[in-house]
């Protein structure tokens, strides 16, 4: 097995653990900055987490906000859900004339949004 699937396969225990001692593996930070949204993401987004991230972030939106900045440079997963979620936020912010812009990719998530084309669906820095 290579390294790569071996640190994923370690990677996958430590977090199973770590959700069965009910500890949160995604931390978020939201402030608004310049009329916009600012969202830092540490951590594994599953679905769970994705789900309180969609909530937090409609709340924004229910606020009249419009322009979302997402920094995955902390995250170091993120599964369909989270996709999803980001997506779903995105579209939401466009019908409002906004958008969101991810900044910071890097590791397995920019393989991911390099992978599923997501690198054309939003602004990325």
């Amino acid at each position: 097995m290579s390294r790569r699937v071996l640190r994923q396969l370690n990677l996958s225990r430590k977090l199973i653990l770590l959700k069965y001692k009910g500890v949160k593996v995604l931390r978020q930070e939201i402030n608004v900055m310049d009329n916009q949204v600012v969202v830092k993401l540490f951590g594994s987004m599953y679905v769970e987490e994705a789900a309180l991230l969609r909530d937090s972030l409609i709340k924004y939106i229910e606020q009249g906000y419009k322009n979302f900045v997402i920094d995955v440079g902390g995250v170091d997963y993120i599964d369909s859900s989270g996709l999803g979620v980001l997506v779903a936020i995105q579209k939401r912010a466009l019908q409002k004339a906004g958008g969101v812009t991810i900044c910071n990719l890097g590791g397995m998530v920019k393989e991911l949004f390099e992978l599923t084309r997501l690198t054309k669906v939003f602004k990325i820095q």
